[in-house]
């Protein structure tokens, strides 16, 4: 029988919780306080605690900010989940970015409440209470297919070892993090470590999607239901019948198309724009933003009942800054994919390179630090990239800014600069040139021709 501490100073709360979770079939013990709690914590094993954030007249939310930074720190494998009061909610989103689970609002309802807890527990192993450390990366590897993500990170490992708990179910699931942390990358896995795996999951860009086409893109229209509908079409939630569905920026939905969404999440039916009857749809929703929905709920740009539609299972990732040490792993890794797709020999970075790369803030995350490898490969045209080539490839994009990255420039630019760099570097030599680069001499020619780098007779002689 899982077992659950419930901490409260509401005596109110302790009895309704405490009957509520045994009648679902749960052991639970109460706890009027922070100090209680630790005591109940350290004298026997529990698998999962539900918290309040206050514990006297202050309303701060400290207490319980504390309270969850002593169970993180004493049993980091134990799950916590937070109550709060609805007007409270930017405290339960400072507890999530702290390292809980998940929260719930006071007064919260028992069915969607007992689905939270369950889920929860199913995301971690039954010997999660006991603060031991989660399973290494090989053995999550050998369990799972994680492709792609790279990494070792404690922090990087519960999200692995949260992906193989929840993958197999049907759970919706809600990914959080900043911009380029690889939140499509886990929702590829989910997918990838599912009874669903066998059919290809369906992507949808939220923000891109226009008020006015929402239905017809999501639910698909009939021939004639208005003035461009020359024929049927199938919507999003059609093509992923049987699969998963991925609404990436979920955050960017309009309020009106949140209803629309709601309502099919609700009861699986959808209604295709001009058609007389329903269709069902088996699908798996996986969701991900780098806004913080909760907030939103509370400004009342996102509807709470959506949002508890969503996040049944909330993912949060780690800022590539928080796992400092599997930079060197993503620098060796993204180096290699850069070389193969640009056909440029291999590139080493030596250890100065490395602590440099090690020492950024990285805003950006992987995505950064891939454009940043990506430029200084193109534009240092060596195999072994030192510290300066970072500085000077970072410098060169802005003005001498240092901002690092290589969007602003099309990939003519990208080539002219590789190209003019190798140039330089093998003095002209047209052979050792076309080597580098991995062209042909005939190729390099047209390429130096439409460049304005010199053709023929513009180079240096071979040796």
């Amino acid at each position: 029988m899982r077992r659950i501490l419930i901490v409260d100073d509401d005596s109110a709360v302790q009895v309704s919780l405490q009957l509520l979770l045994k009648q679902a079939g749960y052991e639970a013990r109460c706890c009027d306080d922070p100090q209680q709690a630790l005591q109940a914590l350290a004298a026997s094993q529990f698998d999962l605690v539900l918290q309040d954030m206050n514990f006297s007249l202050q309303t701060s939310g400290e207490e319980g900010l504390a309270l969850l930074a002593a169970i993180r720190d004493a049993h980091p494998a134990l799950p916590v989940l937070l109550m709060t009061a609805w007007g409270s909610i930017s405290l339960a989103v400072k507890g999530m970015q702290a390292g809980a689970a998940n929260f719930f609002t006071k007064p919260w309802d028992n069915a969607q409440l007992l689905e939270l807890v369950r889920t929860t527990l199913a995301a971690v192993p039954r010997s999660g209470g006991d603060g031991a450390a989660g399973p290494s990366r090989a053995e999550l590897d050998r369990q799972f297919d994680f492709a792609n993500i790279i990494g070792e990170h404690p922090k990087l490992l519960r999200v692995l070892a949260t992906i193989g708990q929840v993958a197999a179910t049907r759970a919706p699931v809600l990914i959080l993090g900043e911009s380029g942390c690889g939140k499509e990358l886990v929702a590829d896995a989910i997918h990838r470590n599912s009874p669903r795996a066998a059919q290809a999951p369906v992507k949808i860009n939220m923000g891109a999607i226009t008020p006015s086409l929402f239905e017809s893109e999501m639910f698909g229209h009939v021939k004639g239901a208005f003035t461009d509908a020359r024929s049927d079409r199938r919507g999003h939630f059609a093509t992923a019948h049987g699969s998963t569905l991925f609404l990436d920026e979920i955050g960017e939905l309009q309020r009106p198309d949140q209803v629309k969404l709601l309502r099919v999440l609700q009861d699986q039916t959808f209604t295709p724009v001009g058609a007389s009857r329903s269709e069902q749809a088996d699908v798996r929703v996986v969701s991900a933003t780098n806004r913080e929905l909760a907030e939103m709920v509370a400004s009342g740009d996102f509807r709470e009942d959506l949002f508890y539609r969503l996040n049944l299972i909330t993912i949060r990732l780690p800022a590539l800054r928080e796992r400092r040490s599997d930079i060197p792993l993503l620098v060796r890794h993204v180096a290699g994919t850069v070389a193969a797709s640009y056909g440029l020999p291999p590139a080493s970075v030596t250890p100065a390179a490395m602590d440099w790369l090690s020492a950024q803030q990285w805003p950006g995350n992987i995505r950064q630090l891939r454009q940043t490898l990506e430029r200084t490969m193109l534009l240092a045209g060596r195999q072994q990239l030192d510290r300066s080539d970072f500085i000077a490839a970072s410098a060169h994009e802005d003005g001498g800014s240092a901002r690092l990255g290589v969007d602003g420039m099309t990939l003519d630019q990208v080539e002219k600069l590789m190209i003019a760099k190798a140039m330089e570097q093998h003095q002209g030599n047209i052979s050792r040139v076309a080597a580098v680069l991995g062209l042909s001499r005939a190729a390099l020619y047209r390429r130096l021709e439409r460049h304005g780098l010199g053709g023929p007779g513009g180079v240096g002689e071979d040796e």
